[in-house]
């Protein structure tokens, strides 16, 4: 898993908005910027939909008072799947919506986690990166079924330090 002090790893993987989908290398996304990045295994799964996303686009202002850049959700979905999710949560425009289709960023992060046995397939394990300048500068990732250090509230804690 990619540490505190690494650089962000430059794969190609696309960037969801209102006008659809196009390429972004994750690593000049984050270049000159602080990111908050969280992570998780899928849209329109319980967890993602009633917390984790919802929770960052109602604690956006709050993070951007703190210095974010910008925030963005990865997940191993398709494009398709995370516009639609997005429009469903009014986080087009807001939250960066990163779809890691081939989990390819996911497995360079280290934070891929095979699912299979539970009909998933490979997908990203929930957790959130605080970036900065392109370099990894805390990294939490929850237990299995966890959601306790990867909340919005949870990071505005984390950032406050």
């Amino acid at each position: 898993m990619i540490s505190p002090g690494q650089k962000v790893p430059s794969v190609t993987i696309k960037q969801v908005t209102a006008d659809g989908a196009s390429d972004v290398d994750t690593a000049a996304l984050f270049a000159g910027k602080k990111a908050v990045v969280f992570s998780l295994p899928g849209a329109f799964t319980p967890t993602c939909s009633q917390k984790h996303l919802p929770g960052y686009v109602e604690k956006l202002p709050e993070l951007k008072a703190q210095g974010v850049d910008l925030v963005a959700c990865l997940s191993v979905n398709d494009a398709w799947v995370m516009q639609a999710w997005a429009e469903q949560h009014d986080a087009l425009g807001k939250i960066v919506m990163l779809a890691d289709g081939a989990g390819a960023f996911s497995k360079a992060l280290g934070i891929d986690a095979d699912l299979s046995a539970h009909h998933m397939g490979l997908r990203a394990r929930r957790g959130v990166l605080v970036i900065e300048d392109g370099v990894v500068a805390s990294i939490d990732m929850e237990a299995p079924g966890k959601f306790e250090v990867s909340s919005a509230e949870a990071c505005l804690i984390g950032l406050k330090k």
